[in-house]
């Protein structure tokens, strides 16, 4: 199916609800690590592999689904994994221990890997090739909008209701973005090829694995930062569950302006945006172990922090449209596992630096990686166009 003449807003916010509840299920661990914790019996470390399990599966899909799923209309397929959020979500909240609870999260990786590495692909057909930048940068909403309530909205009523009971709430959350969808969606052929042969072509392509590389290593600073920003606020920052919500709100807040600034931040330049945001998001966590301990310092440079990676998903998804324009499935699903490859080793050497090192210790190492991803911006990322094979 082309893109249309006449735009489906309708299904892309039927996309975005999808991105929305996927987003919220997967970051919610990071706002309830605490609670979720003492009542499993174990250490917040160990916790924070429940986003772990979920990324490296997510990671898997995303590469390995396109293919599964062959032929199938795309909005079936889209359906399923809207099904199977509701499942992880009930997993979830009704877990005893900890392994059932990382079937849920399994689950959800599933389901988020073979969503996103389909969702930019989608949402593009959906409207006329004049508006799909503001069709993906709707779609991108739904992320800075999950993120505004899996951290603080999160955190607050793990502390009112209990963690389960918010991880119940998001099972209906992903209910109606399941009717929405069902109600919206159109029939979705598949396009292009889709297959492991595909991937290689694509990412052989100059300088393509060089950028990979870069996204993943400044989404691995980034989650090894906001999985752990909870725990750090508790301990170094010094404040109650009341400073702690208010901080991350101000983060999902200034993340969803954030993404609205990519946009004209990209229009001046693609390359200064994708080097700009890991460089101030990489001084911010060395200032935040300096002076984190002091509230209103650690919060503004929390909402900053924001600010900077609310751009890095757009940057990053423009940057691949414009280098890949013919295999937007395939790339998709190589960026989305870079990013859940980055963000199931962000948890995990995260919460190994944290149990021996705490907050501080996970903070310098965030921020020695988006460091690094920033030299290697500057090295080889261009933004430009790479010619397609004959």
């Amino acid at each position: 199916m082309p893109a249309r003449d006449k735009p489906a807003w309708d299904a892309v916010i039927a996309m975005t609800l999808g991105v929305f509840g996927l987003v919220t299920a997967e970051f919610l661990p990071a706002s309830l690590l605490t609670p979720m914790a003492a009542d499993l019996g174990i250490t917040e470390g160990l916790a924070g592999q429940a986003v772990t399990a979920t990324a490296l599966v997510a990671l898997a899909a995303s590469l390995l689904i396109p293919a599964a799923v062959g032929d199938l209309d795309r909005r079936v397929v889209l359906l399923a994994f809207s099904a199977m959020l509701i499942i992880s979500n009930l997993l979830v909240a009704l877990a005893p221990s900890l392994p059932l609870l990382l079937i849920g999260r399994v689950l959800l990786g599933a389901a988020l890997g073979g969503f996103w590495a389909m969702s930019a692909a989608v949402t593009m057909r959906l409207v006329p090739e004049a508006l799909v930048p503001r069709a993906l940068s709707i779609m991108f909403s739904g992320v800075s909008a999950a993120t505004i309530l899996a951290a603080p909205v999160g955190s607050y009523l793990g502390e009112v209701i209990g963690w389960r009971s918010v991880f119940l709430l998001t099972a209906v959350l992903a209910g109606v973005a399941l009717a929405v969808q069902f109600a919206t969606l159109p029939r979705i052929a598949p396009t292009g090829q889709a297959g492991l042969r595909t991937l290689g072509e694509v990412l052989a392509r100059p300088g393509i694995a060089l950028g990979m590389l870069a996204a993943m290593l400044i989404f691995t600073g980034h989650f090894a930062f906001f999985t752990y920003v909870r725990p750090f606020l508790e301990t170094v920052t010094g404040v109650g569950i009341g400073g702690v919500s208010g901080i991350l709100l101000g983060f999902g807040i200034a993340n969803f302006l954030g993404t609205l600034l990519a946009g004209p931040l990209l229009e001046r330049s693609l390359r200064m945006t994708l080097l700009s945001m890991p460089l101030l998001m990489g001084l911010l966590g060395l200032g935040l172990v300096t002076v984190g301990s002091e509230p209103a310092a650690g919060a503004v440079m929390v909402a900053i922090w924001g600010m900077a990676f609310g751009a890095v998903p757009v940057a990053w998804s423009t940057w691949l449209t414009r280098t890949v324009p013919d295999q937007a499935e395939s790339a998709g699903g190589l960026l989305v596992a870079a990013i859940q490859f980055a963000i199931a080793l962000g948890a995990a050497a995260g919460g190994a630096i944290f149990d021996t090192s705490g907050g501080i210790g996970v903070f310098t190492a965030s921020s020695f990686i988006l460091l690094l991803a920033g030299l290697m911006i500057v090295a080889g990322i261009r933004s430009r166009r790479v010619a397609v094979a004959a």
